[in-house]
């Protein structure tokens, strides 16, 4: 999964980014500190992996992984190349979901751009330079499709008029994934690659995890403008986490419990992250190593083979399962199969969250 860290300029978006890759790169008070995206390679917290880890006294842990893009802050004129809105555009077509950072928090000593604190104003800022850039895309695709339309390629028709529906709808100033499409009229939105068809996570970036007054209100407004458009919210205090990366793992901890904090920012991002994309993780596990492999929820025991690699998806014969729940009960694999807890799955089995499997392939 690559999500990108978008938003306007000095509004946590690189502050964010060191807290959930610990990998430190500059977040000066200007805009434009970030050029070129700052990429890192962060593995998926995963409480299973360790369990699984100490059972089968494994040489090597290996969670999923999730890549993250701090892409430079966007200004207006974006779409038509002011600041460094092309090389923004570039970079978050690229990406699979968009973590959009707000600023939701009071610091005289932090410039804003506009020069005042307003979370639905900022959000819908960077949504109309979006939706700009996609009306232009679109109005292109709409015009090349209406030619071959004409001349009888009558393949085309559905396109054309979903393609109609979206402009209409990009006009009224609506992001594509709020539109209400059809299971098909998805499918044909994939190959349209447009930005506002995106998931989206805004990120309440605030001050501290003790609101004031002002903060909530700013908070509850984002929270309003992302339910109106189906999005999710979460809500960081990006500088204090970007601090406890500072600290070991058990001194977090301790912290975290100090604080009342339910879950850090690198967990809310993924939890969300997954669910707004569909993905869920299956795991496989052995003295070797125990290993998380993330699919496409739905994906078939086949599918889910090919991730390990290819060979094994075309020489897929059955695939051990056992819930990952199921095998902790018992506290080991041998003694799961003389229960019998594993089960032999065939090629249409959807693999769910959790299954811990062993697959057989001949190639």
């Amino acid at each position: 999964m690559k999500v990108g860290i978008v938003g306007l300029p000095n509004v946590g978006k690189s502050t964010l980014f060191n807290a959930i890759t610990k990998k430190k790169i500059p977040s000066e008070n200007y805009p434009f500190c970030t050029i070129e995206p700052n990429v890192a390679i962060v593995g998926v917290p995963d409480e299973r992996l360790e369990v699984l880890g100490k059972m089968y006294n494994t040489r090597k842990i290996t969670p999923a992984i999730l890549e993250v893009v701090d892409i430079a802050g966007l200004v207006k004129g974006a779409s038509k190349g002011e600041g460094l809105g092309n090389k923004f555009l570039s970079h978050i077509r690229e990406v699979d979901a968009i973590i959009h950072v707000v600023r939701c928090f009071e610091n005289s000593k932090i410039i804003h751009v506009e020069g005042s604190i307003d979370p639905v104003r900022d959000v819908e800022e960077i949504n109309l330079e979006l939706i700009l850039a996609d009306l232009e895309s679109l109005t292109k695709r709409l015009e090349k499709t209406q030619k071959s339309y004409r001349n009888g390629d009558k393949k085309l028709l559905a396109e054309y008029e979903l393609l109609v529906k979206l402009k209409d709808y990009l006009e009224h100033d609506k992001p594509v994934r709020a539109y209400p499409a059809s299971e098909e009229e998805k499918e044909l939105i994939k190959g349209f690659f447009l930005i506002t068809s995106k998931p989206v996570i805004y990120c309440a970036n605030i001050s501290d995890v003790n609101l004031s007054d002002t903060e909530k209100s700013y908070v509850d407004s984002l929270k309003a403008l992302a339910e109106k458009e189906g999005a999710e919210t979460i809500v960081v205090s990006a500088k204090m986490e970007e601090e406890l990366c500072e600290l070991s793992d058990e001194e977090r901890e301790v912290f975290k419990e100090e604080l009342g904090i339910e879950s850090f920012g690198l967990d809310q991002l993924v939890v969300t992250g997954y669910r707004i994309l569909g993905l869920i993780s299956y795991l496989t596990a052995g003295e070797q190593e125990v290993r998380a492999w993330t699919i496409v929820k739905g994906t078939k025991a086949p599918g889910a083979a090919g991730k390990i690699h290819t060979d094994f998806e075309k020489g897929f014969i059955k695939a051990e399962v056992i819930p990952y729940e199921d095998l902790v009960a018992v506290g080991d694999y041998v003694k799961a199969k003389e229960k019998g807890l594993v089960r032999i799955e065939g090629k249409d089995y959807v693999v769910k969250d959790g299954d811990v499997m062993l697959f057989r392939f001949n190639v």
